[in-house]
């Protein structure tokens, strides 16, 4: 009975909250789930930014707001929290994907103790912080997602590799905190097994962002529809991996 439904679920309207959802994928994963029937809850430190994405996207028919949301300041993540449970008393889909890089490609040698902290504060840190802080309203859905948008920089089986295609990325704070997420990942899969909730790590691939310079070779299109995917996983999905467009991806 549990699985049926949380397949039905799935196919009703979902109230989903992205992080970091004022541009690249984040705007295109709310653009693409809105366009799937949700409610679309566009978490942005910046309002200006955030409120602009939101009407954008109301342009286009998706029902979306804007929530205030700093990865780096609790007060704001409880607020969110605060918020989503007055409008709405329960959040189906949380998609961590606010994320920065720092250190202009330094090698770990040279990179400065300061870049290293804000990278995790965000990346890591923040991650974990508001998926602690929405657990209560994800727990309130028949069939509860959260996904991590993680890279396959954070692979360390990808990164021990010579021969992978970005080995030459030997960024120590962005590739070591999006390994953090995915211990995290694994970590709150774990602490939920026996329960809806499924929780996963999804890598975008190398795709044309701020983040890198618009240097990926993915669109955003392309680079969202992994997270769609997973947000959008039935009952009898899987929870605690790692993914991209293709399938599994090594730890």
């Amino acid at each position: 009975m549990d699985d049926e439904k949380g397949k039905l679920a799935m196919t009703q309207p979902a109230t989903v909250l992205i992080t970091g959802a004022n541009k690249g994928i984040g705007y295109e994963t709310a653009r693409q789930l809105g366009a799937l029937g949700h409610r679309i809850l566009i978490g942005s430190r910046d309002e200006q930014r955030g409120s602009e994405a939101a009407a954008a996207l109301a342009r286009e028919g998706v029902d979306a707001c804007f929530v205030q949301l700093d990865l780096q300041d609790q007060n704001s993540i409880a607020a969110a929290a605060q918020t989503i449970a007055g409008e709405y008393s329960r959040l189906d889909i949380l998609i961590n994907n606010a994320g920065i890089s720092l250190g202009g490609g330094a090698a770990p040698s040279q990179l400065s103790m300061e870049d290293i902290r804000a990278t995790f504060d965000t990346n890591f840190f923040g991650t974990v912080a508001v998926t602690r802080a929405m657990l209560p309203l994800l727990l309130q859905s028949p069939a509860p997602r959260i996904v991590n948008m993680s890279s396959g920089l954070g692979s360390l089986a990808y990164n021990s590799d010579p021969g992978y295609e970005f080995a030459s990325f030997n960024l120590l704070a962005y590739n070591s905190s999006k390994a953090a997420v995915n211990m995290a990942t694994i970590s709150f899969a774990k602490e939920f097994k026996d329960t809806p909730l499924k929780i996963n790590s999804g890598d975008p691939g190398f795709t044309a962002t701020d983040l890198n310079g618009f240097t990926g070779q993915k669109s955003v299109e392309q680079g969202a529809g992994i997270a769609v995917r997973l947000a959008t996983l039935d009952a009898d999905g899987p929870t605690g991996g790692f993914f991209d467009e293709n399938g599994e991806v090594p730890w």
